[in-house]
């Protein structure tokens, strides 16, 4: 039974008494036009609306989000025009419902005709990040219902979806909780036998791994609180499905060279305990050299911020340890909607949304619907790296990106005219490729200008189409000379 006090108890916030009117308004409205309709598993449509306004409200969302939640397939799935919408509900919740209307029509490996429309979606999004939690929310339920889809090969089309676009999609708002449950949900229907490959090697260290944790907890806890850090919470973490087999295939499929795939995360009230916790655990356990990530001091483009440490356990294992605060940890699992928990909102202008601007602009003469999907899974859905200009400024670039990429990231005329660079004070060609926590200098010649090789060395588009232009305009340059010679 659906009951819109479930609704209400979901939210972070208890509702007033107004914002319960505005919701119970939404739900009879949407319960009324979608009357009739039924799912793939034969239950009332309704029912997935009303799952999708929960799992907004579970995430913090405001109530007019909550309220789009209910409402997000009225104008496309029913008798219901904008019109209706915009009387009953302002031109707000209206301007989210198409939003994301707009996303229902976007198709996996993007067919031209759709386009279009992933452009749009990229403009609301920009203008209202609220479009895109919806959107998600709604991929959540799908995807949490998968198994009841009546036809096989529309289930794996939709999971391939979810792990290409949706999931990547999460993890950039910061959304990690979404991220793996959507992941993990989709696995076994997009590669059904990779996924239980991933279980069967799974249940071999599960219990083992368990106990092993079970027992640094009690002595970290112990060693945290003889020292006066508080715990505030704890638990493991264990390592999603589809992460853990991505990091499996990097390594022969072989699970005892993951560290990782179960962590203890401890919560603890101020970021100066965040650091006390890491120096006792290194009085108490050894840590592995090159496995400790501060990224309180340097977060996340997408707003990420924990510390995360991996030790010798002593008896020949290993853990990994994440320390972070209460509103970190918030923030790590709802990623922007912790901000709308918060009740700090979110405008186009926010720095954390700067990558939608970013990626409008750089698709804007992208024609091919397969290269604008490349693009899209390159400069902003791909595993990202970090890397320094010498005043300590961070160019977040994707992995294996190159010296040229840095070069055109920092300022096109500094791509344009680069001759060289210093890689942490080493000398180093363009085609270099950069890692994590990298210091570049770039070096500059007005006789160093683009060509068409370092097409084959550039990863990113914004350094790909300086490159292209240059030597497209340059080419047209000389040949108009030779003409007229």
């Amino acid at each position: 039974m659906n009951r819109i006090e479930d609704i209400y108890e979901k939210m972070a916030h208890a509702p007033s008494p107004e914002d319960k009117v505005w919701i119970k308004k939404a739900y009879d409205f949407a319960l009324q036009a979608h009357e009739g309709q039924k799912r793939h598993s034969g239950e009332p449509y309704f029912n997935h609306v009303f799952e999708v306004s929960k799992i907004l409200a579970e995430f913090g969302m405001d109530t007019k989000t909550i309220i789009a939640g209910l409402l997000h397939d009225t104008i496309e799935d029913t008798k219901v025009t904008e019109e209706d919408l915009d009387r009953e509900f302002g031109e707000d919740v209206l301007f989210l419902v198409n939003g994301v209307s707009k996303l229902g029509k976007v198709k996996y490996r993007g067919e031209e005709r759709h386009v279009e429309s992933l452009r749009k979606f990229f403009v609301a999004m920009a203008e209202d990040a609220r479009v895109i939690i919806i959107k998600l929310a709604d991929r959540l339920h799908n995807v949490r219902t998968l198994q009841h889809h009546v036809d096989p090969a529309k289930a794996k089309r939709i999971a391939l979806e979810t792990i290409e676009i949706h999931a990547p999609m999460a993890n950039r708002l910061g959304m990690w909780r979404l991220k793996g449950e959507l992941e993990d949900l989709a696995f076994p229907f997009a590669y059904p036998k990779e996924a239980a490959e991933v279980d069967t090697l799974l249940k071999k260290k599960t219990e083992a791994d368990q106990g092993h944790m079970d027992e640094i907890y009690t002595t970290l806890r112990s060693e945290l609180e003889r020292q006066g850090v508080s715990i505030l919470n704890s638990s493991y973490r264990m390592k999603g499905h589809y992460s853990l087999y991505k990091k499996l295939k990097k390594k022969d499929m072989d699970i005892d060279k993951i560290y990782d795939i179960m962590a203890l995360r401890v919560i603890v009230p101020s970021i100066e305990d965040c650091y006390r916790a890491l120096g006792i655990i290194h009085s108490i356990w050894k840590p592995i050299p090159g496995r400790i990530k501060d990224f309180i001091a340097l977060p996340k483009p997408n707003g990420y911020k924990s510390i995360h440490t991996t030790i010798f356990t002593g008896s020949g294992g290993v853990a990994e340890i994440q320390i972070r605060t209460q509103e970190m940890h918030e923030q790590a699992e709802y990623g922007l909607a912790s901000f709308f928990a918060y009740k700090e909102g979110f405008n186009k202008d926010s720095k954390h949304t700067d990558w939608i601007e970013q990626f409008k602009e750089l698709q804007k003469n992208v024609n091919k619907p397969s290269a604008f999907l490349n693009n899209l899974k390159m400069d902003f859905f791909s595993k990202r790296i970090f890397v320094f200009t010498p005043k300590g400024a961070v160019i977040d670039l994707p992995e294996d990106s190159s010296v040229i990429d840095f070069a055109y990231a920092v300022h096109s005329d500094i791509g344009n005219h680069a001759s060289g660079a210093k890689v942490n004070g080493k000398y180093s060609k363009l085609d270099t490729k950069l890692h994590n926590g990298d210091i570049v200098v770039i070096e500059t010649s007005e006789k160093s200008v683009p060509n068409s090789k370092w097409l084959d060395t550039a990863k990113t588009t914004l350094a790909r189409r300086h490159i292209k232009k240059y030597v497209d305009e340059n080419s047209l340059l000389n040949k108009f000379i030779k003409r007229f010679r």
